[in-house]
């Protein structure tokens, strides 16, 4: 199912059970999927327009007033547009906001270059109490929606519209803040951040055929990390690899490797967006462009194996 469907459904279900719970968009809830909550609340979805600056603030005083508001925007949008916003009138007024920022990195495809957010994690990451959600896939994104209602603080979940790879299956229990154990393995800690699992996981034969031994560990949370985790694979590993569908500047990596060089100085590799903007194209081309296909990743790594020895 798309990501955007599955926010709708399940948005649907906790607004019937929680009437604090607020909607609002800047103009694009056909696109992001959230026009069927217009119809049946229309007394709490607000469309603001092409104002995104003003639909934080006004996020934050319906939060000052005890409502939970979910925003909905592109991710250069909620980020790059309204950093001031999530930085005042949210995070340091200790409001609660569940800011969503969909089509990070290449998943924005053919919406090009102005609308392919690859810096939008290390705009909000510096700001205090907003946690960074990174989502991998349709079932992980069911379980996490209820439980972003439970964080005292704000949220910035950047989630792809449409339909991609899965990663889990039903039984797959989620816990927010907490990373996942893919593939367990001794030769190398691959952390992927998002819909980069997918691509972290098709390495896994390339990597195989010359003998290396990968653990795959989806880290979904780039703020806070899953320090514990982290760290005991990396103990046994010694050598880690970032994986993630944004900058290599200010993201997951960047995150990772401020954790480790206070905590155990390791070996590790990036492997992103470099510093260049976006650009028009289908999501499997942008993948080859920018050599974050699985062919050019499990390349990447071996080569950095090499040189780790």
């Amino acid at each position: 199912m798309e990501f955007r469907k599955v926010f709708c459904e399940e948005l649907r279900k906790l607004m019937l059970a929680d009437e604090r719970i607020v909607i609002l968009d800047a103009d694009l809830a056909s696109p992001n999927g959230t026009m069927p909550l217009y119809k049946e609340f229309p007394n709490r979805c607000f469309n603001v327009g092409i104002a995104e600056s003003n639909m934080v603030s006004i996020a934050a005083g319906l939060s000052s007033y005890g409502m939970i508001p979910f925003i909905f925007t592109f991710a250069p949008f909620a980020t790059r547009r309204t950093c001031d916003q999530i930085a005042v009138s949210l995070a340091y007024s200790n409001q609660k906001a569940i800011i969503v920022g969909t089509d990070p990195g290449v998943t924005a495809e053919t919406n090009g270059g102005t609308h392919m957010a690859f810096e939008d994690i290390s705009v909000v990451r510096a700001i205090p109490r907003v946690m960074v959600y990174d989502v991998t896939d349709a079932y992980q994104l069911k379980q996490a929606i209820p439980q972003m209602l439970n964080y005292d603080g704000v949220i910035y979940v950047r989630v792809p519209r449409k339909l991609y790879a899965d990663i889990y299956k039903e039984d797959y229990e989620f816990t927010l803040g907490k990373s996942d154990i893919l593939k367990h393995g001794n030769d190398v800690t691959i952390l992927s951040s998002g819909i980069m699992a997918d691509i972290a996981l098709k390495t896994i034969p390339y990597l195989e055929e010359k003998g290396i031994d990968a653990e795959i560990i989806s880290l979904n949370t780039i703020k806070p990390l899953d320090e514990k985790t982290i760290l005991k694979s990396v103990e046994k590993t010694n050598r880690v690899v970032v994986i993630e569908n944004h900058s290599i500047i200010g993201g997951a990596y960047s995150s990772v490797a401020e954790f480790l060089s206070t905590t155990r100085p390791t070996l590790i590799k990036a492997i992103g967006i470099n510093d260049e903007f976006g650009q028009t194209g289908k999501y499997r081309e942008l993948l080859e462009t920018y050599e974050l296909d699985e062919k050019s990743v499990s390349s990447k790594i071996i080569e950095f194996l090499k040189k780790a020895i």
